[in-house]
């Protein structure tokens, strides 16, 4: 198989090349800079060039707060640009998967979120995320992989957020205790997309890791891995206003996906501890 992945230098399009690689299929990561969501023509061009079964549209402007900012920017990347990468691979026969995100749904349901249940989103991001699902699905065929809380190497996450935190001497760091949801560590995310695709998979799947988890439990299952003598305070979100709302709960069900790979999903803590045992590994070089 032949993978064209747009967003390659991101943390997730890293772990894509890198298992696709280690398969034995061939790989063509394009950076942000070159795979540039806003220019079609040069999106059809590299998929002309390069010829692949399948191309993965793995690019999208993450920062929340920001998209509040710039909302416009944020659909012309996550919701035009997805269209976009999904012309470039119908140009070219190719598979289209596209990653999007539990921030399609509203946050304030008590039990998991199904594919079909209903998108709602309350962001900036949540909304230019959800357009962009909707122009990859009008392409017959295409993938959309729905995922949360996603960590690893090759860019920024929450653990790295916090570990950076103790690196600077903080003993005491607040995390909100009242947001539940599921990391998701970045090389399972990629290894089941190529599953995924090998099953034939199409229309929208979940994918995250398990257990659910608070942001203040998920800190300190990191320091409890890393650094014990790090203290996490528990705080309501109300207590760290953000330009961008946050959900409450945004697990997403991940029924089907178990059910299309023939194995229940991997736990987040041993991506954590591969995380960590990574971060160890370059200190000591």
């Amino acid at each position: 198989m032949r993978w064209l992945v747009f967003g390659g230098e991101g943390l997730l399009g890293r772990a894509v090349a890198r298992e696709a690689r280690r398969r034995g299929d061939a790989v063509l990561a394009l950076g942000q800079e070159v795979a540039d969501l806003e220019r079609p023509e040069a999106l059809v061009a590299r998929a002309r060039e390069f010829r692949p079964g399948v191309i993965l549209n793995a690019a999208a402007f993450t920062r929340v707060d920001d998209c509040e900012r710039e909302e416009a920017l944020a659909m012309a990347v996550n919701g035009d640009g997805a269209g976009h990468a999904a012309a470039a691979a119908a140009a070219v026969g190719a598979r289209f998967v596209h990653v999007s995100t539990d921030y399609v749904f509203a946050g304030t349901a008590s039990t998991p979120y199904l594919e079909t249940a209903t998108a709602a989103p309350q962001t900036a991001y949540g909304r230019s995320k959800l357009a962009g699902e909707r122009q990859a699905l009008a392409h017959p065929g295409a993938l959309v992989v729905r995922t949360s809380w996603l960590f690893g190497a090759g860019g920024p996450n929450f653990v790295d957020t916090m570990l950076a935190l103790a690196a600077r001497g903080e003993r005491r760091i607040r995390v909100v205790a009242d947001q539940t949801g599921a990391p998701t560590y970045a090389p399972h995310l990629a290894a089941a997309i190529l599953d995924l695709v090998a099953r034939g998979a199409e229309g929208i799947v979940h994918y995250r890791d398990r257990e659910p988890v608070t942001w203040a439990g998920f800190a300190r299952a990191i320091f409890d891995e890393w650094l014990p003598a790090v203290e996490i305070v528990p705080v309501t979100t109300a207590e760290v206003p953000r330009p961008a709302r946050r959900p409450a709960y945004s697990v997403l069900d991940v029924s089907t996906a178990e059910a299309l790979l023939g194995r229940r999903v991997a736990l987040w803590h041993s991506g954590l501890v591969a995380h960590l045992n990574q971060h160890r590994a370059e200190r000591r070089h």
